[in-house]
């Protein structure tokens, strides 16, 4: 089967599921779907071959299959794969929600925008209808009230009076579009600015801090006390589930009995793990952001104390000195704001992984749980650490494998764990089941890849064989689907991707194509001393310059320089070496004539005074 042809029938086969779970009132995703199959042909209870081609009978079977899973009810296993679709397709990175939640904005306030920057107004009413436009858009961009409140629009009113008045409506409808929606940008953060100030300006410098978006005032204290309420609970029966499978698979002595079914309860332990490795990430994000915006705080107190201390008491400030300001303080709320969506964001995603945990709390209520359990005991994952930690590898002896301690390794606590954590030699050992590993036990590195165990002993022995230990939890995740996200063994099904990479139409029953992109290079000349400056490899590049060097010895340098050209460029001329050479064709002569000197007296005084002239010339000869 040709892969084109494979990932056609596939396709086919997709949306014939997909169709007729809609029929039976099921609403199902094409992503999820395409999962399922995967899951189907991969389980070996099943009986496909990847390298035939699918027959009639293939198809129809395929189908049925992932018709039965998709229709289970009360199944815990098809509820975390859904748990883990869900996950995968509407979380992602912090960078990425930010840009979501701006794009969001923008498309909410595209309308007005377009409005105002291609508006043509002619009358004074249109002129006041496009001010009041202006207003409106400052209002939903900087969120600081609602359009409808009066006291919010007189407050940005007066504020944009102050930086743009109504006279200045004319010049800004003859700029360019592009020019427009700059200073519209522009005028918003001012306006903005300039309302946070006078805001904090009613507040006393200790109450500073408490200046931030109302939607972040409820999101903030509760956000973050939810996820831990609701991973408590998830972490509680996450290690009553592990030690019912603990007193069900225990050593070599009579494991217990349970009048439900075992493979029930290792489903409800991975829905509880993967539910609690999720809330975990959310967690994380949620205590990002309490820091994102106690930085933003700090920030935004020092800079309105800036401004106070700019302004102060003075009657006009320069409108340069003090808009960057207006404009940064601007910035900040804008920085709160998307701190308080995102932790919506992440608050609607707990709410809506609840849904998914619903079936095995409704087979295994809590009490029930403890009527199983009667007098064992419920460790936690941190008993377990504790318990094993003083067990040690000793590196020096198991010289055959390299392993990895916290004394010697740095960043130790960030390694990449295989498994997620989890423990492989146990999982393979006892039936399935889920137990964290310890890495102050030793990490093992094999084929440039980090395990860590539950115990000593696991080391040792997965130590000795790991290669087939890797290949039995590739054998337990085929028997369940769910294990391939839950410990991120997408690299050993290279088939099976994320969620949140795989298309509808994606190629299954063909075999990988492996590829990697890979690079080297290496110093043309490591020696600098050796490299021949003049040395030429290319016959013809040499043939090129013995023809130069024969053209060039019939060819005169000239050049010539006009009007339009003088001044341009430097010129040199040289004709031939000057020499020293003088002469003389007369001789120095000099004359001197008396230097007159005339004194007149009686010029003031009585008017019919007479005047006298004194002659003090003296000779030449003297």
């Amino acid at each position: 089967m040709s892969r084109t042809h494979a990932e056609s029938v596939i396709k086919n086969i997709i949306g014939e599921i997909v169709q007729q779970c809609a029929v039976r009132g099921h609403t199902v995703s094409d992503t999820l779907v395409a999962f399922m199959v995967k899951a189907v042909v991969l389980d070996p209870r099943n009986g496909f071959n990847v390298d035939r081609t699918l027959t009639k009978q293939d198809v129809q079977k395929l189908e049925e299959l992932c018709l039965d899973k998709l229709m289970e009810k009360c199944s815990p296993s098809l509820d975390t794969i859904k748990m883990q679709v869900y996950f995968d397709m509407n979380y992602t990175s912090r960078r990425e929600f930010l840009e979501d939640i701006h794009r969001v904005l923008e498309s909410k306030l595209s309308t007005v925008s377009r409005e105002i920057t291609d508006s043509r107004v002619k009358t004074r009413e249109e002129l006041d209808a496009l001010y009041r436009k202006i207003i409106t858009y400052i209002l939903l961009r900087s969120a600081l009230g609602s359009p409808a409140d009066t006291s919010a629009v007189q407050e940005a009113t007066a504020a944009l009076q102050s930086v743009f008045p109504h006279t200045e409506l004319g010049a800004f409808m003859a700029l360019l579009k592009r020019d427009k929606e700059q200073q519209l940008s522009e005028l918003t953060m001012i306006v903005t600015g300039i309302r946070l100030f006078n805001k904090a300006s009613k507040k006393e410098e200790t109450d500073l801090e408490e200046l931030m978006p109302t939607i972040l005032n409820k999101a903030l204290p509760v956000t973050s006390k939810s996820i831990e309420t609701e991973l408590r609970g998830t972490q509680s029966l996450a290690w009553k589930y592990t030690a019912l499978l603990e007193k069900q698979t225990v050593g070599n002595s009579q494991p217990a009995e349970f009048d439900v079914p075992v493979v029930l309860l290792r489903q409800a332990l991975y829905n509880v793990r993967q539910h609690e490795a999720f809330l975990k990430m959310l967690l994380a994000d949620a205590g990002l952001c309490a820091k994102h915006v106690e930085i933003l705080q700090t920030e935004l107190s020092s800079q309105i104390k800036l401004l106070r201390e700019t302004v102060k008491s003075k009657t006009a400030v320069p409108a340069a000195k003090v808009f960057p300001l207006f404009k940064t303080l601007s910035k900040l709320w804008s920085g709160l704001q998307d701190e308080a969506e995102l932790l919506n964001i992440l608050s609607n995603i707990m709410l809506n992984l609840q849904p998914f945990v619903a079936s095995q709390a409704k087979m295994f209520s809590e009490a029930y749980l403890d009527s199983l359990l009667e007098a064992s005991e419920v460790k936690t994952d941190e008993q377990r650490m504790s318990e094993s930690s003083d067990e040690r590898i000793v590196p020096a002896k198991m010289k055959t494998q390299e392993w990895l301690l916290p004394e010697t390794t740095g960043c130790f606590s960030e390694l990449p764990l295989q498994y997620d954590g989890v423990c492989g030699y146990t999982l393979v050992n006892r039936d399935g089941l889920l137990l964290p590993g310890n890495p102050h036990i030793g990490v093992l590195k094999h084929k440039e890849k980090l395990y860590v165990f539950s115990s000593k002993e696991a080391a040792l022995k997965f130590a000795s064989t790991p290669d087939d230990f890797i290949d039995e939890v590739a054998e337990k995740a085929k028997y369940s689907p769910e294990l391939i996200q839950l410990l991120k063994l997408h690299q050993q099904f290279s088939c099976v991707s994320p969620y949140s990479e795989m298309q509808p139409g994606e190629s299954l029953l063909v075999k990988p194509i492996t590829k990697c992109e890979s690079g080297t290079q290496t110093d043309i000349h490591p020696v600098e001393t050796n490299i021949v400056k003049s040395y030429e490899w290319n016959e013809w590049e040499l043939r090129r310059k013995a023809v130069q060097l024969a053209d060039i010895r019939t060819k005169v340098t000239h050049s010539t320089q006009t009007q339009l050209s003088h001044m341009r460029r430097e010129n040199t001329t040289q004709t031939w070496l000057p020499k020293n050479a003088a002469c003389q064709s007369k001789r120095d002569g000099e004359s001197n004539v008396p230097k007159p000197q005339i004194y007149l007296a009686g010029l003031r005084g009585q008017r019919d005074g007479h005047m006298v002239k004194t002659n003090l010339t003296r000779s030449v000869d003297e």
